[in-house]
């Protein structure tokens, strides 16, 4: 790779840099997964700034065409991996079912009493006990999803004995409350620090959040945040009038 491939003199240079980093992608020379040159070596041998690359990288991982995982590199993404918007799945079913591996980190998984912030989520009173956990879900490596999950201890119990790495929250929680009714409020996100640093995004990505709020008869079971990366991830949804 050499700076005289850029040569579009009429567009700007990040996005003579974009092109590049295109064409070579629908030339299948960078295919799907493919760890593309680091900033580093794009500046070396383009000849540009590093913030024209910077702003060219982060315009593809926002437009879907790359994924960018702090630490480790930047990536041609594969088409967006998807969930449905009403229907409620086990994530580690979906990605299976992609063909895909599954891998969950438990990051906290604690009883905690219940604050004036939570206090709506479940119906439980100041100061009561309950059940918290947080995971971040890996699609081939890749986190894809940050599970943020407040759960009433006297409908899962056992909760906190689970191994969350070999069972999902939501496999648990089915078997121990069956869903009855869910309720779904979907909005875009900025995420705060920490959750920039465990799904390894930068500051300049939005996601997807999605708060989850299920019942078992009449009482609430669990309130969740799920946050997904907005390049990495999409829910969708179809309706039909009866």
């Amino acid at each position: 790779m050499t700076g005289g491939i850029l040569d579009t003199a009429l567009l700007p240079r990040y996005s003579q840099v974009k092109r590049m980093i295109l064409d070579r992608i629908e030339a299948g020379d960078w295919p799907a997964k493919y760890r593309i040159p680091s900033e580093s070596e794009l500046v070396r041998d383009l000849g540009v700034s590093r913030m024209t690359i910077n702003r060219a990288l982060r315009e593809l991982t926002l437009e879907g065409r790359l994924v960018r995982v702090q630490g480790v590199g930047t990536f041609v993404a594969e088409a967006k991996m998807q969930s449905p918007l009403i229907e409620i799945r086990n994530i580690a079913e979906e990605i299976t079912e992609r063909g895909h591996e599954h891998m969950a980190k438990v990051v906290a998984l604690e009883s905690l009493a219940v604050t004036q912030e939570i206090i709506a989520s479940l119906d439980l009173p100041l100061g009561a006990d309950i059940f918290h956990s947080v995971l971040v879900h890996y699609e081939n490596g890749i986190p894809v999803q940050l599970e943020d999950r407040y759960v009433d201890p006297q409908t899962a119990p056992d909760y906190l004995h689970q191994d969350f790495t070999t069972i999902t929250p939501f496999v648990y929680l089915s078997a121990a409350a069956p869903i009855s009714e869910a309720e779904h409020i979907i909005e875009a996100v900025l995420p705060a620090p920490r959750e920039r640093r465990l799904l390894k995004i930068d500051g300049h990505e939005p996601c997807i959040q999605l708060q989850r709020t299920t019942w078992s008869g009449n009482r609430k079971v669990s309130w969740a945040r799920l946050i997904y990366p907005g390049s990495r991830y999409r829910l969708t949804g179809r309706f039909k009038n009866s």
